[in-house]
């Protein structure tokens, strides 16, 4: 970032820390931020943001599985970063997550990143609004076609915060918290430390009330909460399709990504952005599409796989169904299986052939 707009370094913290229950049984094997998300880490798309917007300096705020991001990312210099690790102990919340991190911070400056949010949103434009207004707190507020799923955030005409909404189902504005603020450093040392603090219910609304300068940067981007089954794999084929932005992809964008030793059999189909993990095998007349398969997952002849994520390892059998499922490590689903949105198979557990189905044509 140049100091073109009030200066100074901006620092990044991501906030990585949650469990992913929302996502198991894939989270049972690694957390969310490091599923392979178009064939690589989730975390590798934001990061990659992150450094293009001349950001430098991330600290990932941390704790399930918390060694597992350091001995993948190390100090970051791979990446063009200069990465920090700091562990909760205990779960804070957002709020005091972010107070966690107060002692690392280098800049005048702050970009707190939700670490569960595939974003395209610019965040070089996010830190000079914030700049420009002055403001003590800039949340990054999305405009969505249905707000009553989430809080709303109305703003005056410059742009400040006037309230935070709980959901409501009818909402004033169409504006919500995406989960992506710029705090002054001071403001982050205000946040009381040592204890549970959410920034939603505590912190912003404090800020309000002792009449600080709470701006928005309202926005239409690109936006999705990877946080189920069914948003992880959008946000993948979306990464491979090029809907959503990242520096990060291992390859060209278009109907799918196929890493290194993925084999599919000439007459199978595979669309819609579905990432085939390395030496994964589609077998003959499968269809895969809109689906992640982790490495070594194998998709038998004729079996159709739609929306769904296969973990490491794990085995679609000959002619089964699956539309919107997640299959965990390892697990096997026979064939003839029909699985329909929702369902989830625990890792290692092998379904035997025809054992579940929806239709009474079996």
């Amino acid at each position: 970032m140049g100091s073109s707009s009030g200066g100074g370094a901006v620092d990044a913290v991501v906030l990585v820390g949650g469990k992913g229950t929302r996502l198991r049984p894939l989270t049972l094997s690694a957390p969310k931020p490091m599923l392979p998300t178009a064939g690589v880490p989730f975390l590798s798309h934001l990061l990659s943001r992150i450094r293009a917007a001349g950001i430098t300096h991330v600290v990932l705020g941390t704790s399930y599985q918390a060694e597992v991001f350091e001995e993948h990312f190390g100090d970051g210099g791979a990446l063009g970063l200069d990465l920090e690790y700091v562990v909760e102990d205990e779960p804070l919340d957002t709020g005091g997550a972010i107070r966690n991190v107060h002692e690392r911070l280098r800049g005048d400056d702050v970009v707190i990143f939700n670490g569960d949010i595939l974003s395209g949103t610019d965040i070089g434009a996010l830190v000079g609004t914030h700049r420009d207004a002055g403001a003590d707190v800039t949340l990054h507020l999305q405009r969505v076609a249905d707000p009553s799923r989430f809080g709303s955030v109305p703003t005056d005409a410059d742009g400040r915060v006037k309230a935070f909404l709980e959901k409501t189902t009818n909402p004033p504005t169409d504006q919500v918290n995406a989960g992506c603020y710029v705090f002054r450093r001071e403001i982050v040392g205000g946040i009381p430390a040592g204890r549970r603090v959410s920034v939603e219910r505590e912190t912003f609304p404090g800020l309000l009330e002792a009449g600080a300068h709470v701006h928005g940067f309202v926005d239409d981007s690109y936006w999705l909460d990877v946080g189920t089954p069914e948003t992880f794999v959008q946000g993948s084929a979306d990464l491979v399709r090029g809907v959503a932005p990242t520096s990060a992809l291992a390859g060209p964008t278009g109907e799918s990504l196929r890493l290194a030793g993925a084999s599919v059999a000439a007459d199978a189909e595979v669309t819609g952005g579905s990432t085939l993990g390395a030496d994964s095998v589609v077998g003959t007349g499968a269809r895969v599409e809109g689906s992640v398969l982790f490495d070594g997952a194998v998709v038998e002849a004729g079996a159709v796989v739609e929306r769904s994520v296969l973990g490491a390892g794990s085995r679609v059998g000959e002619g089964a169904v699956l539309r919107g499922v997640a299959v965990g490590d390892g697990a096997g689903v026979g064939a003839g299986c029909e699985l329909l949105d929702g369902a989830r198979v625990w890792p290692k557990m092998d379904l035997p052939p025809g054992a579940i189905r929806f239709s009474s044509d079996a």
